[in-house]
């Protein structure tokens, strides 16, 4: 008897240290509701550099392109412009201004979760996503909105951003180019014919390569942006209506009033929406991606061990409880035996 009290009680409170500790040494994982990055009047451009913007080959612009304090615009010729050029004017000046106070913004945010290297294969849900280093993308990067078209991805990158040839940001179940952003510690490299969205806002420089497609803003502080044959779009944000779940590797096409192009996509206010400037939606090879990153947070074993602990406990006071007569009564029995034989 005695020996079942003493396992009892050393399992019970055993697993409730266990508990204890893993809910003291992790902290409990919470669900960000991130407000938007305010980008202030750097909201008009599509791009903006602080020392040169140099374009080869013919490029399509939906939106502003700035400069500010640099004065070279190179290969503007070449450019098709859907917008209003702001070369070293008080529009550039006060872009920039904004673009820092958006960039520390951004910066700043508690991050819920620590990014991979590689971003490619995974499927994200909103949050602020951190990576202390260089970060890349080899591959297709799902973020699931999960129905709410104000949801919204921040990356933090504390060095480079660099996506691969081909490599694609894809937008599902109601996610909005607009509502991601791409905060770079030092430069960001787009691959050729690579599809990324959300608005980079890099501390030095911004490369397109050849053909690489941005839906979103290239807002470069203190460097270059480089462009060669390549299409950026300012993304707006609407209150879009959600119908049927897209999908998975499909995207919508860009443009305004709306998106279309994959299966159930959503649609703007405007109607029926227009298609993008490289058509309708693309469509992925179809893999599966690999899961959500994950979040900081109890395991969830934790609940089920400190109630299991306390169980025991429980059960070994009533153990004890119950040993003292039983212990009693043995001893009587024992006494009036001995007496007997004596």
């Amino acid at each position: 008897m005695r020996t079942a009290r003493v396992v009892l009680a050393r399992l019970g409170s055993g697993a409730v240290v266990l508990a204890l500790i893993s809910f003291t040494l992790v902290p409990p994982a919470t669900a960000s509701a991130q407000a938007p990055v305010g980008l202030g009047t750097a909201d008009a451009f599509a791009v903006l550099a602080g020392s040169t913007i140099t374009n080869t080959g013919p490029t399509t612009i939906t939106g502003d392109l700035g400069l500010s304090p640099g004065t070279a615009v190179t290969g503007s010729q070449s450019i098709t412009l859907h917008g209003t050029i702001h070369a070293t004017d008080a529009v550039a000046g006060q872009a920039q201004t904004d673009v820092v106070t958006a960039y520390n913004d951004a910066a700043n945010r508690s991050p819920d979760a620590t990014s991979p290297a590689d971003l490619a294969g995974r499927s994200l849900t909103p949050g602020v996503y951190r990576s202390a280093s260089s970060l890349g993308l080899t591959g297709d990067l799902t973020l699931d909105a999960h129905g709410d078209p104000n949801a919204v991805f921040i990356f933090q990158v504390g060095s480079t951003l660099t996506t691969a040839s081909g490599s694609r940001v894809v937008l599902l179940d109601g996610a909005q180019a607009c509502n991601v952003y791409w905060q770079v510690g030092s430069s960001a490299t787009l691959g050729t014919g690579s599809t990324l969205r959300g608005s980079i806002l890099a501390l030095t420089s911004i490369t397109l390569t050849t053909g690489a497609t941005v839906e979103g803003r290239t807002l470069a502080r203190n460097g270059a942006v480089t462009l060669d044959t390549n299409t950026i779009t300012r993304p707006s944000c609407s209150p879009a209506t959600t119908g049927g779940t897209p999908t998975p590797g499909t995207t919508a096409g860009t443009g305004t009033g709306g998106t279309t192009g994959g299966t159930g996509g959503t649609t703007g206010p405007g109607g029926a929406g227009t298609t993008g400037p490289r058509g309708g939606g693309t469509t992925g090879s179809g893999t599966s991606n690999q899961g959500r990153l994950p979040v900081t947070g109890a395991p969830g074993w934790t609940g089920f061990a400190l109630v299991v602990g306390v169980a025991l406990i429980l059960a070994g006071a009533v153990v004890n409880v119950m040993a003292d007569p039983l212990n009693r009564r043995i001893a009587a029995v024992r006494g009036r035996r001995t007496n007997r034989r004596q």
